[in-house]
């Protein structure tokens, strides 16, 4: 039991940080030094770590589910986000912040998803499956879930990159109150609710619905005839 929640939590650590510093790569290639200079293109965990998403919420997840489920079902956190200059973005000189700055946020569950495939890969090693089958789930979940196209998801910066300028607008007016409606929808609903005997869990309903097609996918990609 705690070789799974420590091959979840470091799973999670690695996936969360990789996340944030893909986005700063990104900002980089397109000429935004703001990441760099802050020391955030590091590997270093203690440049990225966020107490509650780095530390407490995985910890908890970890042990909540072993203890009420016998394994680890499901993991999430998330890294002190990197700093960018929307301004300072450009390609070949040409500066257009809203569509660049979805090409940063896109490279958050890019890096998760390539991760979840190196992951597969691992699994041909003899070592370590259980944590290797973590951080293929992990990164899968990750990057799924960070394309909620609702700010401040990566999913929901993309959306405003894409969207017409109005609707674009509205939609970044929502990020100051953004996470937390997504906390409430994930955690906090499901919870209240079903202590009263109402199921409500539309998030978890739809990982549900798309992880195990994504990992197959991965698994297939890395040439295992079957999945995890």
């Amino acid at each position: 039991m705690l070789h799974e929640a420590l091959s979840g939590i470091l799973a999670t650590l690695v996936a969360i940080i990789l996340h944030e510093l893909a986005h700063g790569l990104a900002a980089l290639a397109m000429g935004d030094r703001t990441a760099q200079k802050a020391g955030r293109l590091s590997l270093n965990p203690l440049q990225h770590i966020d107490k509650v998403g780095s530390i407490l919420l995985p910890v908890f997840l970890a042990v909540s589910q072993l203890l009420t489920i016998g394994r680890v079902a499901f993991m999430f956190g998330w890294a002190k986000p990197v700093p960018i200059d929307a301004q300072a973005l450009s390609i070949n000189g040409h500066h257009d912040p809203r569509r660049l700055m979805a090409i940063v946020a896109i490279a958050g569950p890019a890096m998760n998803f390539l991760l979840a495939f190196i992951g597969a890969l691992a699994l041909y090693s003899p070592f370590g499956a259980v944590f290797w089958s973590y951080f293929i789930v992990v990164n899968l979940v990750l990057g799924i879930f960070n394309l909620i196209p609702l700010p401040p998801m990566d999913g929901g910066r993309v959306a405003v990159g894409l969207l017409p300028l109005r609707a674009a607008s509205f939609l970044a007016g929502s990020e100051r109150f953004g996470i937390l409606l997504v906390l409430l929808v994930v955690f906090i609903l499901p919870t209240l609710l079903g202590q009263l005997g109402v199921h409500f869990n539309p998030v978890n309903e739809a990982l549900n619905a798309v992880l195990p097609w994504a990992s197959d996918t991965v698994m297939h990609l890395a040439g295992h005839e079957h999945g995890l």
